[in-house]
Formats: C-alpha cells, structure tokens, sequence
C-alpha cells in the first residue's frame, strides 16, 4: 500500500512538473509581446523578436523602426507595421490577462486536498485552446506586416535575421564556454598523489 502511494505521489508530481513546463513554454508568445514593461522587451521578446518564435515585427516602434532600418521602408510602411503591431499587442494583452487566470485555476487544481482529474483536463484543454489562438494572433499580425513589405524588402530582412541569428549563435558560445572556464576555477583543487 505504501508503494502504491508512492508512485502516486511520484506520478502527481511528474504531472504537475510538466504542467508548469508546459505553462512556461505556451506563454512565451504573450508575454514577449508586453514584455516587463508592455513593449516587447524581456528574454521572450529577443527570440521572438529575432525570428525564433515568428513575431519579428511585434514590439516596441523604436524596435521596429531599427528592424526596418536598412529595407528603405517608406514612412507610410513604417505606420502601417507599427498600427498592425500595437493592435496585435492590444489583442496578446488580452490573452495573457486570460493565461494568468487560467494558471490561478490550475495552481487551486493541484493544491486542492484532493485532485481533480476532469477540471484538470479541462484546464489543459483550454490553455491549449489559449496557445493556439495566441499563435494564430501573432501568425496573423506576421503576415500583416509582411503584405506591407515588397518581396526585395523581405529578402533583405529575411538576410538581416540570419546576420542576427549567426552573431547570437556565436554570442551564446561565447557565454556557454566563458561559464565552462569559471566553473572550472571554482572547482576545488584535486589534491597531488
């Protein structure tokens, strides 16, 4: 018997630990569009930002001005990417405000005296439902945006993200063997035999 609650208790937290991952993950596309402080800003906002979660016209307008930069977008695309931008963020702010109560609900699921499989389903169900129509908002305001650009400016910028893509890559190698050598030095000294 004492077995059998252990793999339940086991099996719960499995289940609970990858909710939370699975939480963390789907809220990404929202929260990178507000940011800290509600203009695209933040780790989430970097990645999207620079094509690795598809929102690379989402943000704050002095950040789209610097990703038009360079394609000799008129003022009129300018505006126009900047109104499709600032409506989509409107539209994410209202999903995550949503997310956020979904994750309260789920938080009283699974620290209720005895859990609830159903509600828990359906909760799932709906985050799901949640992710799919963020994606499906900011998807939307991509090809928006895109309508505003000629194909040679999307060429140019579709060529300027990679450029970002590759010096990022090289930045995070950078780090990743920076944080390899302070590890090291931190390491206790192996004692001479």
């Amino acid at each position: 018997m004492a077995e059998h609650s252990s793999r339940s208790t086991r099996g719960l937290k499995a289940v609970a630990a990858a909710l939370a991952v699975a939480l963390a993950a789907g809220t990404g596309a929202a929260a990178w569009a507000h940011g800290p402080h509600g203009g695209g800003h933040g780790r989430h906002a970097h990645a999207m930002h620079h094509g690795a979660g598809g929102g690379m016209f989402l943000g704050s307008p002095e950040r789209i001005d610097r990703l038009l930069d360079g394609l000799n977008a008129t003022e009129a695309q300018r505006t126009q990417i900047k109104q499709i931008a600032r409506a989509a963020a409107q539209d994410l702010q209202a999903q995550r405000k949503e997310g956020q109560a979904l994750r309260e609900q789920v938080a009283a699921v699974y620290t209720a005296p005895t859990v609830d499989a159903a509600k828990a389903e359906s909760l799932r169900q709906q985050m799901l439902a949640r992710h799919d129509a963020t994606s499906r908002r900011i998807t939307q305001a991509m090809l928006d945006a895109s309508a505003v650009l000629t194909p040679e400016q999307r060429v140019k910028l579709g060529e300027r993200m990679a450029e970002r893509k590759q010096r990022m890559e090289e930045r995070r190698q950078r780090m990743h063997e920076r944080h390899e050598r302070m590890k090291q030095e931190r390491a206790p000294a192996q004692p001479k035999q």
